[in-house]
């Protein structure tokens, strides 16, 4: 039996009468049923994104209104509906969505009156800023992190120092709104917030990929900078080595509530570079002087701290 409640029949129903495929849709896909929103429906609407006589706006805005019901199961499965279109919907609607001055207006949603409505607003406060931290990135650099060309002719491997320095710090602050979902597998109770949280995962591979290629590209650059875009650099690299950190703690989850263990990559085979690139210094070392950093690397999902010891050759002042 259908898990809708009356109210979702009603709703269904009147966009039915209206000829409103689209809002039918999104009506469906965010019903009071505690599940993730129905393949069927998120395909359809995955379909609209690509139909050139749908309105983006209109549909945006339907997600929208739905983020503004008092159930924290029809707001989630909202956002989730809007995750997966931002991930496998036409460019046009992520592109909608970072014109927007504003997406969701959920900083102060609590739903008292269900069974887990308040640890689950929680997590739907956290989640919106994550979507709306991705459309701003979108904004920011005209591209998706998550869908960028990679290898060695990527778009990150190939930047500019200048760029570069302007496109990692959006990266972090990308990466670090996703982390701060902090869910714990036990917190992972129903089909809802796991179907986000799979959203999330997904993200979160893709978007330290882009990540990683851009400091491996940040760090073979390194002895071509200015004395200022070194220091700059070496912050940029510490704090890559704490969202690294974060993440393997993030993939633990992954790891403890099921997620195929061939979808979470080892970090360790992400970060190989030779040592010479490796290892960050300040241009103020004299010549030939020893200097240790620390770096971590991934073993089994523990990180573990090591020193690393190089002698520079060169003398900047």
């Amino acid at each position: 039996m259908s898990g809708q409640s009356i109210t979702d029949r009603i709703a269904a129903a009147q966009h039915s009468m209206t000829g409103s495929a689209i809002s039918k849709a999104v009506c469906k896909a965010t019903t009071h049923e505690v599940s993730a929103p129905k393949k069927k429906h998120l395909d359809y609407l995955m379909h609209c994104t690509n139909e050139l006589n749908v309105n983006i706006p209109h549909l945006a805005d339907t997600l929208f209104e739905r983020t503004a019901n008092q159930s924290w199961v029809v707001v989630f499965k909202a956002l989730i509906t809007t995750h997966h279109l931002m991930m496998y919907g036409n460019e046009r609607f992520i592109q909608y969505l970072a014109s927007r001055s504003t997406l969701f207006n959920l900083n102060n949603f609590i739903d008292k009156g269900a069974l887990q409505g308040y640890d689950m607003s929680i997590y739907i406060r956290r989640y919106s800023r994550y979507l709306t931290e991705r459309a701003l990135s979108y904004r920011l650099v005209a591209a998706d992190f998550t869908k960028m060309k990679r290898g060695t002719d990527g778009v990150m491997r190939t930047m500019s120092i200048e760029k570069l320095m302007k496109t990692l710090p959006i990266i972090q602050n990308q990466l670090d709104a996703l982390l701060d979902f902090e869910a714990n597998s036990n917190e992972l109770t129903n089909g809802v917030i796991n179907c986000a949280f799979t959203l999330l995962f997904k993200d979160s591979i893709r978007i330290f990929a882009a990540y990683n290629e851009g400091v491996i590209n940040l760090l073979e650059k390194y002895f071509n900078m200015k004395k200022n875009q070194c220091k700059e650099a070496l912050e940029i690299y510490k704090r890559f080595l704490i969202r690294m950190t974060k993440l393997s703690e993030f993939l633990k989850v992954a790891e403890q509530v099921g997620i195929d263990q061939v979808d979470i990559p080892d970090l360790s085979q992400t970060f190989r570079i030779g040592a010479s690139r490796n290892l960050l210094h300040t241009r103020a070392l004299p010549r030939n002087q020893m200097c240790c950093f620390a770096f971590s690397v991934v073993a089994r999902g523990k990180w573990v701290p090591k020193l690393v010891y190089v002698n520079f050759y060169r003398c900047y002042l």
